[in-house]
């Protein structure tokens, strides 16, 4: 009986592979084969970072940007919103005690005649403390310069005693707040005397009798 050539030899059939996760014979999780990493792309990956970066540090610099802005406008309200304050206050105030002004002269008047005694007294320095207390000041002496934002001058005159335009007598006080003048001190101004110098230089010289 002749063989085959093939006689002998294996027959191969189809391979069939199991790939149920659990085994159904030992009834066990089989183990999953690691799922290999995907390869970084072998050109272009590190542009694409840097181009990445580059474009956050860009996002980062306008968000600052636009931070700094805000806050720098929030500070320059918060300023007008404070002086105003201040302002409209001074400007209240400054109403109350306009009113006062009258009452305080008639103080000042009683004072410089040595009217101001008894109960009178007692009144009228807890007055002129509260007012001062609020920030109102008096002002105007004899023999300041003269400046006419807080000085109106009702009286002029020469003198060879001053050598620039001077307070010589006043005649109302002037009031203020800070630097908000309520009412400016009514005072009577001398000027330096142009003629003065030549009087003197006429009088030191030698006398022509000799």
């Amino acid at each position: 009986m002749t063989s085959s050539p093939n006689e002998g030899e294996e027959k191969e059939g189809p391979v069939i592979r199991d790939k149920r996760r659990i085994d159904p014979e030992t009834g066990e999780v089989r183990a999953q084969a690691a799922t290999p990493a995907p390869e970084a792309p072998v050109n272009g990956g590190a542009n694409g970072t840097d181009e990445e970066t580059s474009s956050l540090k860009t996002q980062l610099t306008e968000r600052l940007a636009d931070l700094q802005r805000l806050k720098a406008e929030y500070d320059n309200y918060r300023k007008r919103v404070e002086r105003d304050r201040v302002a409209v206050r001074e400007q209240a105030l400054g109403q109350v005690l306009s009113e006062l002004l009258p009452v305080l002269d008639d103080i000042g008047r009683a004072r410089d005649h040595e009217e101001l005694t008894g109960g009178f007294k007692s009144v009228a320095e807890s007055l002129e403390a509260v007012t001062g207390k609020l920030g109102l000041e008096r002002y105007g002496e004899k023999g300041e310069p003269f400046d006419p934002v807080v000085h109106e001058a009702l009286m002029h005159s020469l003198s060879a005693d001053v050598t620039e335009t001077s307070v010589v007598d006043v005649l109302q006080p002037g009031y203020r707040i800070g630097e908000r003048v309520l009412r400016p001190a009514r005072v009577a101004v001398a000027d330096p005397d142009p003629d003065a110098g030549s009087a003197d230089e006429s009088g030191d010289g030698p006398d022509d009798d000799e």
